[in-house]
Formats: C-alpha cells, structure tokens, sequence
C-alpha cells in the first residue's frame, strides 16, 4: 500500500504541475480542455497566468511535502486540494460547460484526490 500511496501522490502533484505549466504556455487550449473556454474577444491571458502559476505552485508544494516532511502532511494537502477540482466542477456547470468535463474531468479528479489521501494517512 506504500507504493501506491506515495506513487499516486507523486503522479497527482506532476499532473498539477503539467496543468499550471501548459496554462503558462498553451493558455487558450488550457482553458478550453478545463471546460471553459477562455473569451477569444477579451483578454483573459493575466487570469489563465494566475491559474498556471496557483496550479504549479500547489504541485511543487505537494511534492515537496511528500519529500521533506512525509506522508501524513501530504494528506492533509490532498485532503485540502480535493476542494479545487469540486469546485472546479462547479465552476464548468455554472459557466456552461459540459456535464462531461464538469464530472468526467473535475469531479473524477476530486475523487482520486480523496483516495490518495486516504492511502496517505493509511501508510
């Protein structure tokens, strides 16, 4: 149970960190796959720029939780990071997104959060 712990944990707080960077750097495609389109006609780029960096910033935090402090402080962090992808669900039903992408996406991902935190605290 060890290595699926601190593997799935790794492999969340790489994802995160692969979302933040590809909001850095593909924005407009970023946000599309979010579930909600960035407006093509105003200038949402400082927005998208501020999800990369929040979303980078909390995979770095993870990982380096996971390696300098240990298991049970990373799973209080996913444990508390779970709310993002909830309310990322949220966001995409009220903002018109797709069912699909809202509990597909966002909602599956809050679920496999709360199960890494779980495994966490087990180990």
């Amino acid at each position: 149970m060890t290595v699926a712990a601190y593997t799935l944990a790794v492999v969340l707080d790489l994802f995160i960190v692969f979302i933040g960077a590809r909001f850095l750097f593909q924005a407009r495609s970023a946000a599309a796959g979010y579930g909600v389109p960035a407006d093509p006609g105003g200038d949402a780029g400082a927005y998208l720029t501020i999800k990369g960096v929040r979303d980078g910033t909390l995979g770095i935090l993870g990982l380096a939780l996971l390696v300098f402090v240990g298991a049970r402080a990373e799973a209080w962090f996913m444990l508390c990071a779970a709310i993002i992808p909830f309310m990322d669900t949220a966001i995409v039903l009220r903002h018109g997104g797709t069912r699909a992408v809202a509990f597909g996406v966002h909602f599956a991902t809050a679920v496999v959060v709360l199960i890494s935190a779980g495994l966490l605290f087990a180990v």
